[in-house]
């Protein structure tokens, strides 16, 4: 294609970040005098991105997080949608946030702008009747898990299977031994990976349940135990600290980091990490996790009566079945989680059989995810 294509996106979380900013280098690769624009984050701005809104306008968690926000996210979405309209970028490219985006590619489906939706809305987990708005607002969907195609080719919507990008970028093997010596951790000592989560309302709910599990842990089962805690910006690692503060818990040996959440997967032995994207890190890593979640007891009950799945946690919905604990809600008390991290820590059996399980998985997803991705946009483009 010659002369410049003007390409809109909107990302709303870290790992729509993620996506966008592998798919904007391959399509740069591919269109030179490609320009890129609408709300992303650092990422997709490291790739040239204009973003007229921060990522974090948009990152809500569960249905009472998105009510408090509602106003302003409508006015956002509602200033967005009047400058695509005005200025009709060549394609549209809503990066997951299927609440936020659908309504938007919508609009500008209906106007002539082709729209492209990059991560499938879990329809095969929960809510399965947005698939026909997902028809009437979409060109093509960019399906990241193998079991999504099928439920599109069944409705005669055009999809494309692409994979997951982390599945390219994590190996298929990660040294334990070289990832502590990296972060100048010690190598016969047990550690254990905590990742609270990377939105603010995540931290609120799970950082203190985080470091008392830590402190039963040391307490309780292993003196020698540390944790190190990957923490996505500034706000999040200071939720954190002020959690360690309230709870007098400075003397536990947190090794905190920012980003960085595959070296602190790596490192362990055994990971508590938040439902979403970092337990598809974890399971890619090949360690045994606790998977945990708390959010606003009113969005667990709707979304616990819509759902289709007996899990939340990725790696067990894609492998079918409970590889790795879930432990949810109300279950989720420090007492809990310390006792089901120390179970898979001491179970050596069990981690060669996670292992081989999230190995299966890492197969399934590596498909070169940018390229096939970007070869798809353009082919809407044509």
């Amino acid at each position: 294609m010659t002369g410049v294509v003007r390409i809109a996106m909107v990302a709303g979380e870290p790992s729509g970040d993620l996506l966008a900013s592998h798919l904007i280098a391959a399509l740069k690769a591919k269109l030179p005098n490609a320009v890129f624009f609408g709300i992303g984050g650092p990422k997709m701005q490291g790739q040239g991105f204009d973003a007229w809104w921060p990522m974090e306008s948009l990152s809500v968690m569960g249905y009472v997080d998105a009510l408090k926000n509602y106003r302003e996210i409508s006015g956002i979405r509602r200033q967005l949608k009047k400058r695509l309209l005005d200025q009709r970028p060549d394609i549209f490219i809503g990066v997951d946030a299927p609440d936020f985006n659908l309504g938007l590619e919508s609009s500008l489906k209906s106007a002539g702008v082709p729209t492209v939706h990059y991560v499938s809305p879990s329809i095969w987990a929960w809510r399965g009747g947005r698939i026909k708005k997902i028809g009437r607002a979409v060109n093509r969907v960019l399906a990241l898990f193998p079991m999504e195609p099928p439920l599109y080719e069944k409705a005669r919507i055009p999809v494309t299977y692409v994979g997951h990008p982390l599945a390219d970028i994590i190996p298929m093997e990660t040294n334990k031994r070289a990832v502590r010596e990296k972060l100048q951790m010690p190598q016969d000592v047990p550690v254990f990976a905590l990742l609270p989560g990377s939105r603010r309302g995540e931290l609120e709910a799970m950082a203190e349940t985080f470091v008392e599990t830590a402190r039963i842990i040391r307490e309780r089962f292993l003196p020698n135990a540390q944790f190190v805690v990957p923490l996505t910006t500034r706000e999040t690692r200071l939720q954190f600290e002020m959690a360690i503060y309230k709870l007098q818990a400075g003397d536990l040996p947190f090794r905190l980091l920012f980003g960085h959440a595959q070296d602190a997967l790596g490192a362990a032995d055994v990971s508590l990490v938040a439902s979403g994207t970092a337990t598809l890190e974890a399971a890619l890593i090949k360690r045994p996790m606790v998977i945990t979640y708390k959010i606003a007891k009113l969005s667990y009950w709707i979304m616990k009566r819509m759902a289709y799945q007996p899990f939340v946690g990725l790696p067990n919905v894609l492998a079918g079945r409970e590889v790795v604990p879930e432990i949810l809600q109300n279950q989720a008390t420090p007492e809990n989680l310390a006792e089901a991290l120390i179970k898979l820590y001491e179970d050596k059996e069990n981690a060669e059989a996670v292992a081989e399980a999230f190995t299966d998985i890492h197969y399934q997803l590596r498909q070169n995810t940018a390229e096939k991705a970007a070869n798809a946009v353009i082919a809407c483009l044509s």
